[in-house]
């Protein structure tokens, strides 16, 4: 059979071979979502996730990253630090190249050297212990909210300047966030000179907290300070106002979870919590807000906007250095600044943010919260 070619076949068969091209040179890019997606605490996990799939659809909506699509991949680590590592593996031996999470710093800090070794970048919207970080010379660790040696020091200050309290009692869940926060916000009323008559830890995923609260009751404290999650710090308002306990209750943003409200009822009633910001109120924000609100998802959460900022990070460095390639995005990273719904994040060499913002706000029984004036 002859075959004769013509000017325009050579054209058709020309275009044919670019789109294929293309076709072949595009690519998905996995980024995993390592977090809480069983157990206690799903709700954090829920809230990056929101924040990761609100990103990458606005991301894939204007051509992705260098043409190329992003997927979110999800990582189930329980908050349980024991399955950070397992995530962590999980994660290289699938290939995947960028990580928004650990939620829980427990996990984080477990997770986290498996990722350095392995050339992964991980971006936590939400793990604030000092320890993921601190002493570690990580080149590929990141975050895109601040510390608890941030946030401690900036509720200590609120306690001391707004509260003016007769005595602190401050407890903890014995874990490396909680006790973490509870011993910054401990040390730094101290040195403002607040009476500290408790110091205590309590058993996580305990039901009945009552012989703390008549600690709380004899040691005349008329604040307490929480570190830790929303399950313990509801009973311990619920339990706290059956047995009479007229104490005012913090907590940390891990306890600004809409699931409390169930669990302390009416008692949750003017709870005060560190939050990051609220960014949802930003005029430059209104299209990101929109995007969240048009898939019912909740932009004002505690990470919805935290985890959008990593996603919003992660695209920036690749483009930054032209290509997927994790070791260089990281470098990247530490030497440019990224706009993000969150503001402009830069990182010091360790990884951490060099500047971040937590407001007070005031937690309501209907479920709403407001910044504290």
């Amino acid at each position: 059979m002859n075959i004769r070619f013509t000017p325009m076949a050579a054209a058709l068969g020309l275009a044919a071979g670019m789109v294929l091209s293309s076709a072949a040179n595009a690519a998905t890019i996995k980024i995993a979502i390592a977090g809480p997606f069983t157990g206690a605490l799903t709700q954090y996990g829920d809230m990056v996730k929101e924040g990761v799939d609100t990103a990458i659809e606005s991301i894939n909506a204007k051509g992705g990253v260098l043409g190329n699509k992003l997927q979110a991949v999800i990582m189930d680590d329980a908050c349980e630090p024991k399955q950070g590592p397992v995530v962590a593996n999980r994660v290289v031996n699938e290939k995947i190249h960028y990580v928004v999470g650990h939620v829980c710093s427990g996990a984080t800090i477990a997770a986290t050297p498996i990722y350095n070794n392995e050339g992964v970048v991980m971006v936590s919207p939400s793990a604030t212990s000092p320890l993921v970080t601190d002493g570690k010379n990580y080149d590929t660790i990141f975050r895109t909210i601040g510390r608890d040696d941030q946030q401690g020091p900036a509720a200590a200050k609120f306690i001391e300047q707004h509260i003016h309290p007769k005595a602190v009692a401050v407890l903890h869940d014995k874990q490396s966030y909680g006790q973490g926060i509870a011993t910054a916000v401990k040390n730094d009323l101290e040195k403002a000179g607040v009476k500290i008559v408790m110091f205590e830890g309590i058993n996580a995923g305990d039901s009945d907290y009552s012989a703390v609260i008549t600690k709380l009751k004899s040691s005349g404290a008329d604040f307490v300070y929480y570190g830790g999650y929303h399950p313990e710090m509801g009973l311990l308002l619920r339990q706290g106002a059956e047995q009479g306990l007229k104490a005012k209750f913090m907590g940390p943003e891990g306890v600004g979870n809409p699931d409390i409200n169930a669990i302390a009822g009416p008692a949750v009633e003017g709870m005060l919590v560190t939050l990051p910001a609220d960014h949802t109120n930003d005029p430059g924000n209104a299209a990101v807000v929109k995007a969240f609100k048009d898939k019912k998802r909740n932009p004002g959460g505690a990470f919805q906007l935290t985890a959008y900022s990593a996603v919003d990070a992660i695209a920036a460095g690749i483009k930054g250095v032209g290509k997927d390639d994790p070791i260089k995005v990281a470098a990247w990273l530490h030497s440019h600044s990224v706009k993000t719904p969150i503001g402009d994040l830069a990182w010091n060499k360790q990884g951490d943010l060099k500047s971040f913002k937590f407001d007070v706000f005031t937690w309501h029984a209907d479920g709403s919260k407001t910044v504290f004036k």
